[in-house]
């Protein structure tokens, strides 16, 4: 397992939880898609892409944990220390380099 944690604000907007995300889903789609390349995925290798909040003390209030499910392998889990939004392909690189699985920038 992987962690990744990047400076956020300290300044917390009041959200609405029950207020749709408007491009989660999109997001969501382009973290895929950056996983597959930066750590040159086969077709056969399914990614997910979960946002989970945590209430205990510790661990950041949310979390995104991106899964590697290879054929015949252990699951593979790294976590962002970010929302789904604030993902960036770099954070990906970031991981991929940890792994030594450096795919392209």
């Amino acid at each position: 397992m992987v962690d990744i944690t990047r400076p956020r604000s300290t300044i917390k907007a009041l959200a609405n939880p029950l207020a749709p995300r408007r491009g989660v889903p999109d997001k969501t789609r382009r973290i895929k898609e950056w996983t597959r390349e930066v750590l040159k995925l086969e077709p056969d290798v399914a990614v997910s892409v979960t946002e989970l909040a945590c209430r205990d003390e510790g661990c950041p209030d949310v979390e995104t944990v991106v899964g590697v499910m290879r054929p015949g392998k252990p699951i593979e889990t790294m976590r962002v220390h970010l929302p789904i939004s604030d993902i960036t392909k770099d954070d990906l690189n970031e991981i991929a380099a940890v792994h030594g699985e450096r795919g392209a920038a």
